[in-house]
């Protein structure tokens, strides 16, 4: 099995993912990873839409499963077999933000326990690192704020790599609101 990383957005896909993929003949991906990748499946291939992620593991040798940004960001990559990585939200929102990768702290949130989120990213905050805080819909990016330092950075970056792209940057005193539902959190000294 393959597990290759679709990027965080429209073409992110790197080289080496795109050549797996005009090899493979048989793909599973979300509707969203099979839309970011769909322009380089050969003819015939044969394309599944995932419906249960508890049955990947199961699936055969010979499958390539698509991974939204890189895998090995709260990704598919912990599926056995060779993992192709791909551009992620995070280098996306650090290289808009001109915030070196060595300075980050990843923390998730999403499908996660909000309030122990939290508790770490505020902890790596204070530490001196920049937190990448991997969100879902349901996070509260106002509480979050509250519990950093007031003049902490606070960045809410949303559809990274699509044309609708929109990074608003704030305090821990006056953090952005998300529009949508696909954001990432960035807080730190920045």
């Amino acid at each position: 099995m393959k597990i290759v990383g679709v990027g965080c957005g429209p073409g992110m896909l790197t080289a080496e993912a795109a050549r797996t993929l005009r090899g493979a003949a048989l793909i599973y991906g979300s509707a969203r990873a099979i839309a970011l990748a769909r322009d380089v499946f050969s003819p015939g291939c044969e394309v599944h839409e995932i419906a249960d992620y508890r049955d990947l593991r199961s699936l055969p040798d010979r499958a390539v499963v698509l991974s939204t940004g890189d895998p090995m960001l709260a990704g598919l990559g912990y599926l056995p077999g060779d993992v192709i990585p791909g551009i992620s939200s995070l280098q996306v929102a650090f290289a808009r933000l001109k915030i070196p990768l060595t300075k980050a702290a990843v923390v998730t949130a999403h499908g996660k326990d909000h309030a122990r989120a939290v508790a770490d990213a505020r902890e790596e905050v204070l530490r001196g690192r920049v937190v990448f805080l991997i969100a879902d819909p349901a996070f509260d990016v106002q509480a979050f704020a509250a519990a950093l330092p007031p003049e902490t950075g606070v960045a809410v970056c949303e559809d990274l790599g699509y044309p609708a792209e929109r990074i608003a940057v704030g305090t821990g005193a006056e953090p952005p609101a998300p529009r949508g539902d696909l954001f990432v959190v960035v807080a730190g000294e920045f």
